[in-house]
């Protein structure tokens, strides 16, 4: 499997933010969001097994599953398979254009799927069969930077009542919080508006 890096970490995002986890980023996305804060994981890194991946999480009871796009590996399946069965709590953070019908139904599995919004550029992209897949274990994150994608997130959601927790996050760090938090009261929809941690506390560094 190609690696991009493993490191040790919170969760910066969604509803494990602030928990220990080691993250496993894979190389390689078959997308290209024009705000891409992880463009460096397209290409490079190095070549792991699973049991070294194994050992590198070590005794963290939770991992996430990253990239790039993770599900382009073709063992992702049976890493998955393999940390479960460990009893690792594993977050799959998937950009949704790839299919995830083969992904385990397993209560230690939870799918962190992205909707592109329209900003991204890659919105015609998506899968959306995948959004009947997640339950309530699992996560559709909505990242906003514009007028036009906080627009298309809140008909997607009035529109779509997808029966998963969904959750909207400004692009960046917290300028936009304020805004979705009015939109989202306004409206009346019941999703959660949270920033992203480790760009809180971090900005843009890798690793950490």
């Amino acid at each position: 499997m190609r690696i991009c890096e493993c490191f040790r970490s919170i969760q910066g995002e969604g509803l494990q933010m602030g928990l220990p986890t080691v993250f496993v980023r894979a190389v390689g996305c078959n997308l290209r969001c024009r705000w891409c804060d992880t463009g460096y994981s397209y290409e490079g890194g190095r070549e792991m097994t699973i049991d070294e991946i194994v050992e590198a999480v070590g005794d963290c009871p939770r991992v996430c599953f990253t990239g790039g796009e993770p599900m382009l590996q073709e063992d992702a399946l049976e890493l998955i398979g393999r940390l479960i069965s460990m009893g690792k709590q594993v977050d799959l953070e998937t950009n949704g254009a790839v299919d995830l019908s083969a992904v385990p139904k397993d209560p230690l599995v939870l799918i962190s799927m992205d909707i592109k919004c329209p900003s991204s550029g890659m919105t015609d992209r998506m899968i959306w069969s995948n959004v009947e897949l997640l339950g309530m274990k699992d996560q559709l994150k909505f990242v906003i930077d514009t007028d036009e994608d906080l627009d298309f997130a809140v008909d997607f959601v009035k529109s779509r009542k997808p029966e998963t927790n969904v959750i909207f996050g400004p692009v960046g760090g917290t300028e936009r919080l304020e805004k979705l938090v009015d939109r989202v009261l306004a409206e009346g929809i019941d999703v959660r508006v949270l920033p992203q941690l480790h760009k809180i506390i971090w900005g843009n560094r890798r690793a950490v």
